[in-house]
């Protein structure tokens, strides 16, 4: 992909995961001071969306990444690096606590808090919870009732998904997107194994991947210390 369109998506993708609203053209040129045109934008959304990276939910109205966007922008952008100071902060505070009812528990609560999605947790001795289900349904994307009733049918058979993620190479966090996540096509989760346990943050496909995976990444260091 060429580095205009490269960079083009990329503050497409931030801007929508921020705002959870399609990206108009000339609200880019006057936000980030691009130095073409909103007709030069729009000609580049018009590229973006040919190639399956952009879609036009309305037709007088912005665009918004399509999973292929979504993915194309993980593989480009998000990185394996630590979170920052205070989330790092927050978390080593809750992983030094130890629940009686399950050692991570509040780590995952003080996942689900940062993310803004929910944590959920698996261990081999087939304890799963699960975290922060009110802030996720609280997004936008949940205001679609088949989508609540994808992820609540997903969480109900929380050990049947864990028994599969339990297969796959998680020593680093993985992200799952759209089509591959778990937990219904409209979402978006990341997960890694520490130790014998699992432990993922879920929400919508609209996601901040680059947050999350770097929140896991903090998450895994601070257990290893």
């Amino acid at each position: 992909m060429e580095n205009r369109l490269a960079n083009l998506l990329r503050i497409v993708v931030d801007e929508y995961v921020a705002t959870a609203e399609s990206v108009g053209s000339q609200s880019l040129v006057e936000k980030y001071g691009l130095e073409v045109s909103s007709a030069t934008i729009r000609h580049w959304f018009a590229e973006l969306e040919a190639e399956g990276y952009l879609m036009q939910p309305h037709t007088s109205g912005g665009r918004i990444p399509t999973e292929k966007g979504f993915r194309t922008y993980i593989k480009l952008f998000v990185e394996p690096k630590p979170s920052a100071k205070r989330e790092t902060q927050v978390l080593r505070k809750a992983a030094t606590r130890i629940d009686d009812d399950h050692p991570l528990k509040d780590l995952a609560k003080a996942l689900a808090e940062l993310s803004g999605g929910a944590a959920v947790v698996g261990s081999m001795d087939a304890q799963t919870f699960f975290t922060g289900l009110s802030q996720l349904f609280s997004q936008p994307e949940f205001h679609d009732w088949e989508r609540v009733v994808s992820m609540t049918d997903a969480l109900d058979r929380l050990d049947e998904t864990f028994d599969r993620l339990r297969r796959k190479s998680l020593v680093e966090p993985k992200i799952m997107v759209g089509s591959d996540c778990d937990f219904g096509p409209g979402c978006g989760a990341v997960f890694v194994s520490l130790g014998q346990t699992v432990i993922g943050i879920l929400g919508p496909m609209r996601m901040d991947y680059q947050r999350n995976v770097s929140l896991l990444n903090t998450a895994l260091k601070l257990l290893d210390e």
